[in-house]
């Protein structure tokens, strides 16, 4: 496991994804007040962006802008169709206001 350094948590606009390539990876990380999370950038239904999706922050989940599948910020599973396979998910944590993702 390695943890990288993403941004600042100010850096993350409040209730938007926005997409980070970390070597082959792409992650979409996502704010929600001072919660930040990270998905695999990457709609399981059909190879498009989740950055570029609306997070839902009530649900805690990212919607695919391409075909409307949501998917749980937390655990990566599909919330609606069309996708019925999960992302992956990557843990983050907040050390000084630096935005921190612990990956495989």
């Amino acid at each position: 496991m390695t943890t990288i350094r993403l941004c600042a948590l100010d850096d993350l606009v409040e209730g938007t994804a926005r997409r980070f390539d970390v070597g082959d990876l792409r992650l979409a990380v996502a704010r929600i007040g001072d919660d930040v999370f990270c998905v695999a950038d990457r709609c399981s239904h059909e190879d498009f962006s989740l950055a570029e999706g609306e997070v839902l922050a009530d649900e805690r989940e990212i919607e695919c802008a391409r075909h409307g599948a949501t998917f749980d910020l937390l655990t990566g599973e599909p919330c609606s169709l069309p996708a019925t396979k999960a992302v992956a998910t990557y843990a983050v944590e907040i050390r000084d206001g630096e935005v921190e993702v612990t990956l495989p």
